[in-house]
């Protein structure tokens, strides 16, 4: 295992962190995009700390994962359905 030390900035505060090498740039880009979020969400509302902006881009985050993995879900279930149908053809002839 190939791990790496660095530091990324969320919300103005440096976090150290022990990853595998390969996933050093998703982190980054994830801590980038997590900042990116706040801004726009400060330019948008009101707060009272950068405790809020955290809060409504996990938020953000969580409801699209949710969405992602219920298509997934839907499309998983499709394609067995699919599968399951040709598989009755081949079999019927």
């Amino acid at each position: 295992m190939d791990e790496l030390s660095i530091t990324v900035v969320i919300a103005d505060r440096p976090y150290k962190l022990t990853i595998q090498r390969e996933e050093e740039e998703a982190v980054r880009n994830a801590a980038r995009l997590i900042d990116e979020q706040m801004k726009k969400y400060a330019s948008y509302f009101q707060y009272k700390d950068k405790q809020d902006l955290l809060a409504m881009v996990a938020l953000q985050y969580a409801t699209s994962t949710v969405e992602l993995e219920n298509q997934l879900r839907y499309r998983d279930n499709e394609l067995l359905d699919k599968l399951a149908e040709i598989d009755r053809v081949l079999t019927n002839e």
